[in-house]
């Protein structure tokens, strides 16, 4: 029987992959320590699941300023260098790739978690939100403080450090979370950006903080070690509202992409849509900026073995990430390959302290 494409290799100049399986990126906050450092049980996660073609870690924060979600590892200091090197060096052990996704949560977050300072954000509104607080309850966000420009270098500076922080973390790459709701998101829109300097205004001057961030980071590190996850879909979700322009803005940064070589670009699946199928929404997305996009592409939202199969067949991408499912199948390419019933995932744990329902899922056994 021929192997399922969703299970061969797939192969570029900037990745070797052996299947096309990917962990998506899953905020589990088990860092646990005051240094915010991924620790053993982390490494431990992600070694479990190091059968995937290529990890994409959790969100790991680039400066103190970056945080909002708790108990999230940071990649800023050598402690979190340290910490995150038990993590790439339990993933290699077992012949596997992993990519740090780096991150600034802009204004979704809280003076609780900034050591009281508010949450830096492209302009001063609220995205009228709650975000989870150290005192384990679900709390409004504040008006964030609009950046100044030299904030907004500084933050550019912070990326391209990270950047430079997971190669020696021993990271294979890194992915620039742009998306759902976040720091580079909140530039993208007219809902969260009345700038009116050069980082406002016009799409090219709303999405001219993204591609400084990838100017810099080109004097770290090769591009081609660099993926970058998207959420042209997201509306009424975290603050982020669709406008006009929003369609014209994402086709902008996908074509103007073309120009960079990155390692892929990321779909986020999420959506906002609560119609019987955002799985077709999902797919119809991807088959649009497929024909823009020249490089390698990722799609992500609700696949099933099966689904990911027919979208990579039909040519829509080239890779599929999975984020609940790995939650609860740490060998999930496994159970692919051999159509296996799926653990189901504890949502009472997904952000919880400790191993279970983290590291104690159960492995297939035939």
């Amino acid at each position: 029987m021929k192997i399922m494409i969703l299970l061969e290799p797939f192969h570029t100049d900037a990745l070797d992959l052996k299947n096309r399986v990917v962990m998506a990126p899953m905020t589990r906050t088990r860092a646990d320590n005051p240094e915010l450092a991924a620790t053993d049980l982390i490494a431990e996660y992600y070694g479990q699941r190091a059968t995937a073609g290529l990890i994409i870690t959790e969100g790991t924060h680039v400066s103190r300023m970056a945080r909002g979600a708790i108990r999230v590892p940071g990649i800023y200091t050598d402690q979190q260098i340290d910490g995150w090197r038990k993590s790439t060096d339990a993933v290699h052990a077992q012949g596997g790739k992993i990519f740090a996704q780096i991150w600034h949560e802009g204004r979704l977050s809280l003076r609780e978690v900034l050591d009281g300072h508010l949450p830096l954000a492209p302009s001063a509104i609220n995205p009228g939100t709650k975000v989870f607080a150290p005192e384990g309850v679900f709390m409004d966000t504040p008006t964030p403080r609009a950046m100044t420009v030299e904030e907004i270098r500084q933050t550019i500076r912070d990326f391209a450090q990270a950047a430079q922080n997971a190669t020696r973390a021993g990271f294979d790459g890194v992915e620039i979370h742009a998306a759902n709701g976040y720091l580079f998101h909140q530039f993208f829109m007219k809902c969260s950006n009345t700038r009116t300097d050069a980082y406002g205004g016009s799409i090219a001057n709303r999405s001219r903080f993204l591609f400084d961030v990838l100017e810099a980071i080109r004097e770290k590190t090769d591009l081609k070690r660099v993926g970058i996850r998207l959420s042209p879909l997201l509306d009424h979700i975290q603050g982020i509202v669709k406008d006009e322009e929003t369609d014209r803005l994402f086709t902008d940064i996908m074509g103007r992409l073309n120009e960079y070589p990155l390692a892929y670009i990321h779909l986020s699946g999420v959506t906002g849509d609560h119609s019987d199928d955002p799985l077709k929404q999902v797919l119809d997305s991807a088959r649009y900026y497929r024909n823009i996009y020249n490089g390698t592409l990722m799609i992500n939202g609700g696949f099933m073995r099966d689904t990911a199969n027919q979208a990579l067949r039909e040519g829509i991408a080239d890779l599929v990430s999975f984020g609940n499912l790995y939650i609860s199948n740490p060998d999930l390419v496994e159970r692919f390959r051999l159509n296996a019933p799926l653990n189901k995932s504890d949502r009472d744990t997904f952000y919880s302290i400790g191993p279970e329902g983290y590291t104690d899922y159960p492995f297939y056994k035939s």
